[in-house]
């Protein structure tokens, strides 16, 4: 997409599209410099200002979102952290595995089967307005990784609930706004309930200034290029290495169905405190 098309970017095509995603069932490198991650204070709260960018370049969708995995093997003590082809609607392993585990009916199975049940991530560009942790990141753009709660308050943001909320698109530079992303430690877990957006302006004084700034955002159709993601074969490989079996042990010969699990009550993982959910199942 150009800069000279975004104007004309729609909020109702991207409502559209995330009504796809919900009729739908669809592992960055965390030491890149591409990415801007939030940082908790002494008191362990995250503050940010953040502004989403619109689509980049040649691209649709001012977002991607991939799932993936994340678990310790309990026989092992290997790590399973792998991008789930499940992304491209291709056939996932674990993903196979999963939804045996869960259809077996034996509880137990269900309890493995959730603690090894898919993450999902999004990615956005934003540009960082405000960083109080990290001053230097003021004035950058960045590829933000986030989950659910966040994309849900960009879905709400554009198809509001209630009849005195006017709809708004916050990727639009001229319309947008601005997003306070506001983090707590609840239960051990970031929270963002708080985080909300601003009033609507546009991004930038003149529309030079926010063309410059769009054509530092990075591609994201690239994130969920096919050479991002391991081969089925190299995946099964992978997961019987980390389940300690040469081939993944089954319970039951029901069809497979593609991790069918349900939503459990459980701490939501958000991507954003990934790796501190690690470091709780590796001290588990």
């Amino acid at each position: 997409m150009a800069f000279k098309d975004l104007r004309k970017n729609s909020l109702s095509s991207l409502t559209a599209e995330i009504e796809k995603l919900a009729d739908r069932n669809q592992s960055f490198n965390n030491n890149d410099d591409k990415l801007w991650r939030p940082v908790l204070d002494k008191s362990s709260n995250g503050f940010a200002v953040l502004r989403f960018m619109d689509a980049p370049d040649g691209e649709d969708l001012p977002w991607v979102r991939i799932w993936d995995h994340g678990f310790k093997g309990s026989s092992t003590g290997k790590w399973y952290i792998e991008n789930s082809l499940s992304t491209l609607n291709q056939k996932d392993p674990l993903g196979e595995y999963n939804s045996k585990l869960w259809n077996s009916g034996v509880e137990s199975d269900k309890e493995i089967a959730r603690k090894q049940k898919r993450r999902l991530n999004y990615y956005s560009n934003v540009y960082v307005e405000s960083d109080p942790q990290n001053p230097e990141n003021e004035g950058k753009v960045f590829l933000f990784r986030y989950g659910k709660k966040i994309f849900d308050k960009l879905s709400e943001a554009m198809e509001p609930q209630f009849e005195d909320e006017t709809p708004i698109n916050p990727f639009d530079l001229w319309k947008g706004a601005s997003f306070k992303l506001k983090i707590r430690m609840v239960e051990g877990y970031w929270n963002y309930d708080k985080s909300v957006f601003s009033e609507p302006s546009q991004f930038k004084a003149s529309d030079d200034e926010m063309e410059s700034i769009w054509k530092q955002c990075h591609s994201l159709s690239e994130l969920v290029a096919p050479d991002k993601f391991k081969s089925y074969d190299e995946l099964q490989a992978k997961l019987n290495d980390v389940l300690g079996t040469t081939m993944p042990e089954t319970p039951t010969s029901q069809p497979q169905v593609q991790e069918s699990i349900p939503e459990q009550k459980e701490p939501v993982v958000e991507s954003g405190d990934a790796m501190s959910y690690f470091e709780k199942l590796a001290n588990s």
